[in-house]
């Protein structure tokens, strides 16, 4: 149930097989095409920096990827699927070397309805988001890469992001309608997946199943106002963050709270958001600013920033200083920064945090993003950690989990120990059917090497 060694396959025989299908096999670019974001974590970077493909192939349609994936099994090659290469752990980097297929030119929009669309995996949320918009709609939620990202790479690796405040992530039903895959069986073959169905897929990584299309349900789209409030205290200013998603009359795409010193990271923000002060980064629609502005007045918070719709298309957008894009800016300043992923328990939540942001101080900087969960709005955390050795870090994350609080470990490229800390008996099912010789992305799923080694 393994794949063949690397070095014992004829190149030029697989190549044959994929006449009229774009193939790169340029080192300096297939180096590129090989890496992710996976050196925000410290841990990861000596790991995966030698982890490269041999080949890479673009294919322009879903019979094309039925060709690729034929002869992938056929020589025993293993194929790592990647969309724009946004991740930032290693989701997409070829651990087995072999073929990277890139879906950069899927990029059809095939339709878009009231509240539904169907896209092909390789479009890009922000060209989406552009077209979608002449119809009154938008994507429910984005990553805060999502200039570059694509739609089937955020299904394959993403969770969540600007408005999960409130649609919630990925994995909540009805975020995700139907997605068809492409097998990687001795004959592939085309799958469609609905309803429920669709986890199968949802966040694996591409390991048991590369898609073809999507399915996605929309949101309307408002005139995003978007607005930073300043405030003294940064539980003050956590505290203003819960309210505001606890307000179900304001509707809202963004609540991003951070704490002094994160701002100061914030270039494009100098000149606006004081010395020393915690800032709330939201994005609310424009016939909400007045409740939003005797919310800000009930915190004694202070409007340092605001921009119309029309305004915020222009210039810096506040969503690229929020989610991850907010370790991105802190890296820039200094790349010795990391960061961790966490989830507070509801009966704890701003109480917990709290304790911590007053434990650890500026070790561990306190940046909270506000999202939609089983019904009620919680905070999470993207905390910037100042890196100094993995065991410090791992104390960091041992302390967290003894207090209460959930982590969604950034520092591991093993899908079941990033997130969901257990195998996810379906996800192994559906790999087990659909790639039996384990040739997509090999390495990644815990599941599946335990199958393995028995």
């Amino acid at each position: 149930m393994t794949a063949t060694a690397i070095q014992s396959i004829d190149w030029d025989a697989f190549s044959s097989e994929l006449s009229g299908i774009e193939k790169i096999s340029d080192r300096a670019q297939v180096v590129k095409l090989s890496q992710d974001y996976y050196h925000f974590s410290p841990v990861l970077q000596p790991l995966l920096s030698d982890k490269i493909g041999d080949l890479v192939v673009r294919p322009a349609s879903e019979a094309e990827v039925l060709r690729i994936a034929a002869a992938c099994v056929k020589f025993k090659i293993p194929l790592t699927v990647r969309g724009a290469g946004t991740g930032n752990y290693g989701q997409c980097i070829p651990l087995k070397g072999g073929v990277i297929l890139d879906t950069s030119k899927m990029n059809s929009i095939r339709w878009i309805k009231p509240g539904l669309a169907c896209v092909e995996p390789g479009v890009k949320m922000s060209v989406f988001d552009k077209q979608a918009r002449e119809t009154g709609w938008e994507l429910r939620m984005v990553p805060s890469t999502y200039r570059t990202a694509t739609i089937g790479g955020f299904i394959g690796g993403g969770s969540g992001g600007i408005g999960s405040i409130t649609y919630g992530q990925l994995r909540d039903r009805g975020n995700l309608h139907a997605v068809r895959v492409v097998t990687m069986e001795d004959e592939p073959r085309v799958m469609e997946l609905r309803g429920d169905e669709v986890q199968k897929v949802n966040h694996a990584y591409g390991t048991n199943g590369i898609i073809t299309e999507l399915e996605i349900p929309l949101a309307p789209a408002y005139p995003w106002a978007e607005i930073i409030v300043a405030f003294d205290d940064f539980m003050t200013s956590a505290n203003f963050g819960q309210a505001l998603g606890d307000a179900d009359g304001i509707i809202k795409k963004l609540i991003c709270v951070c704490a002094w010193p994160i701002p100061a990271y914030f270039a494009a923000f100098r000149d606006a958001i004081p010395e020393g002060k915690h800032c709330a980064l939201l994005m609310v629609a424009e016939s909400c600013l007045e409740p939003l502005q005797d919310l800000v007045r009930e915190y004694g918070g202070t409007i340092c920033y605001q921009k119309n719709a029309q305004a915020a298309s222009k210039g810096a957008a506040i969503a690229e200083f929020t989610w991850n894009h907010t370790t991105l800016h802190a890296r820039s300043a200094d790349p010795s920064l990391t960061y961790l992923q966490t989830l507070f328990p509801a009966d704890k939540g701003l109480k917990l945090i709290e304790e911590l942001y007053n434990y650890y101080g500026d070790e561990v900087m306190m940046h909270l993003e506000f999202l939609r969960m089983n019904g009620r709005a919680i905070a999470a955390a993207l905390q910037i950690v100042r890196y100094t050795t993995e065991s410090r870090l791992n104390e960091i994350i041992r302390y967290h989990e003894e207090q209460g609080a959930f982590i969604a470990n950034p520092h591991t490229y093993i899908l079941e120990d990033g997130g969901m800390k257990s195998i996810n008996v379906e996800q192994l099912q559906f790999k087990e059917l659909v790639d039996p010789y384990g040739l997509l992305n090999p390495g990644k799923m815990r599941a599946w090497l335990e199958l393995e080694r028995d």
